[in-house]
């Protein structure tokens, strides 16, 4: 599981899966959840683009999971 450092409140998964170089832009990110790939939030699928991500959740890609942690004081 790598962990994915935020310093904010929270991500969005569209954001998440830019970061983690799963797509290029934010267009391929709703093409990349309505037809290609499963995405697991907290072991649930969910295909919303502007989903907010926040600390400790997990998201699974691809047999890859990741886990939020925020660095926020």
């Amino acid at each position: 599981m790598k962990e994915v450092i935020i310093n904010t409140e929270y991500i969005t998964l569209g954001q998440l899966l830019k970061m983690m170089n799963l797509v290029a832009t934010g267009g391929e990110v709703k093409f990349f959840l309505m037809q290609c790939k499963k995405v697991l939030v907290n072991d649930e699928e969910d295909r919303r683009r502007g989903r907010k991500l926040r600390d400790g959740d997990q998201v699974e890609v691809d047999g890859k999971r990741f886990v939020i942690k925020a660095n926020v004081d």
